[in-house]
């Protein structure tokens, strides 16, 4: 029997978000219990995987026994009624410790629920816990393994996020990306992984690290349950500046529509594509051809080369101002790469920041071209699979670049390199066409399924 009870909840746990949502809102499943087959999973995984920083299996079962009755009572339903979702643990959660990944800040317990989590939970969301993140954001690995190999790397630094959705931990879970830290994780994990649009999803009560390149982002099995995410947590905040009241996009509904021609990839080769290894550069050569006349190649301007080095300016300078107090408080707890990050951030001048403010604004002048020609850039989401060893979060040459244009990135799981491990696709649009570039991803993941 109780054989039959796992066998049943992995069946359960292997349906995508869009899936679950319906059956939870119909009544054909109940919230409790997709939530005992959660915390099943990660009660026999997450000893190898930790992809947890913190659960609360009894805070969890009360959510959705209030999910459950409020169905019951025939009151209408949250967009996301009764689906459980993974919280990276920079962000901050009321009755949840979140300790950013740093010793410094262990035990951790906000007084107030980021504004994210406050959609989330009008939704109908259960947040069923914390995910572990690398140490204050940054490239410094916390304990998450790839569930699809163990001795490779998850990426970062939303590892735990991108481990628990791949793992059938969680349905949705939610990370944030100043370089590639939602991206890179996707494709090393086998998972969708969804970074809008800059200014799309308001970043109050989560960690600071850069105001100019943080944005946060959702992991999902596929697009679908990506953009059904993500809809929910759009929108505006008067208190982070880079959100505007403006209507946001319908992105499931779009994402679930069919494109009124058969989209166009523009397929590019972008700076650092010398460190791609071979795998991935027969994958993409191979899905050129594959596409025909639907994909085209191009070079982007000489100018991107510079793209990397200009977001690195911005990021350490503006690190070393949020983490100040980490240096000054806590060094001696804080690990050699996030010192070293801080402390050259602290000595940037000021003149060479303040020129790289202007880089996203001429680079989206140079895509404006390009754009104008495809639905979608088709490009690598990282080098290649997952590195082996935990040392280190993998390479996001391939990410900081759209990161500092602002303009949406999503990952398409649909590549696999020699060695069995997950490779993803990277599709980018033009900024503020996110909705589209979800209809774009979810007809590619399609068209490499069937």
């Amino acid at each position: 029997m109780a054989a039959d009870a796992s066998d049943a909840g992995q069946q359960l746990l292997a349906l995508g978000a869009s899936e679950l949502r319906d059956r939870l809102a119909s009544g054909a499943l109940d919230a409790v219990t997709l939530v005992e087959s959660c915390l099943a999973r990660i009660a026999a995984r997450d000893p190898e995987v930790h992809a947890w920083a913190h659960v609360d299996p009894d805070f969890a079962r009360h959510q959705a026994r209030a999910m459950d009755a409020h169905r019951r009572s025939g009151r209408p339903l949250g967009a996301l009624h009764g689906l459980p979702v993974g919280v990276k643990d920079i962000i901050d959660t009321a009755r949840m410790p979140t300790g950013n990944g740093c010793a410094l800040d262990a035990g951790r317990v906000p007084a107030k629920d980021a504004w994210i989590i406050q959609r989330l939970k009008s939704a109908g969301a259960i947040i069923l816990g914390k995910t572990v993140s690398t140490e204050l954001a940054y490239l410094h690995p916390g304990a998450t393994r790839n569930p699809h190999n163990l001795d490779h790397t998850p990426g970062g630094s939303s590892s735990g996020s991108a481990a628990a959705v791949a793992d059938g931990m969680v349905p949705l879970a939610i990370g944030t990306q100043t370089g590639g830290s939602v991206i890179r994780p996707a494709a090393f994990c086998g998972v969708t992984g969804f970074k809008p649009s800059f200014g799309a999803i308001p970043r109050t009560g989560v960690l600071m690290q850069s105001h100019t390149l943080d944005t946060l982002g959702v992991f999902a099995s596929d697009p679908t349950g990506a953009a059904i995410l993500a809809e929910v947590i759009f929108g505006h905040d008067p208190a982070d500046t880079a959100t505007s009241p403006a209507p946001f996009p319908a992105l499931e509904r779009t994402a679930a529509s069919a494109p009124p021609l058969p989209p166009v990839f523009a397929i590019v080769r972008p700076p650092g594509w010398e460190r791609a290894d071979d795998d991935l550069k027969q994958a993409i050569a191979g899905l050129e051809d594959a596409l025909g006349e639907q994909a085209f190649s191009v070079d982007l301007p000489e100018i991107f080369a510079e793209a990397a080095a200009q977001r690195e300016r911005i990021n350490l300078a503006e690190m070393s101002r949020y983490y100040y107090l980490y240096e000054r408080d806590g060094a001696a707890q804080l690990s050699d790469v996030v010192l070293k990050a801080i402390r050259g951030g602290a000595t940037m001048p000021a003149r060479d920041y303040l020129a790289a403010l202007d880089w996203p604004r001429i680079l989206g002048v140079a895509l404006e071209e390009i754009f104008s020609r495809c639905d979608a850039i088709l490009c690598p989401a990282a080098p290649g699979p997952a590195p082996a060893g935990l040392d280190s979060t993998g390479d996001a040459i391939f990410n900081g670049l759209w990161t500092l244009c602002g303009t949406p990135a999503v990952t398409v799981p649909i590549l696999t390199a020699s060695n069995g491990l997950p490779m993803g696709v990277q599709l980018v649009a033009g900024r503020g066409d996110d909705a589209r570039l979800m209809r774009t991803a979810r007809w590619l993941y399609d068209w490499a399924d069937g």
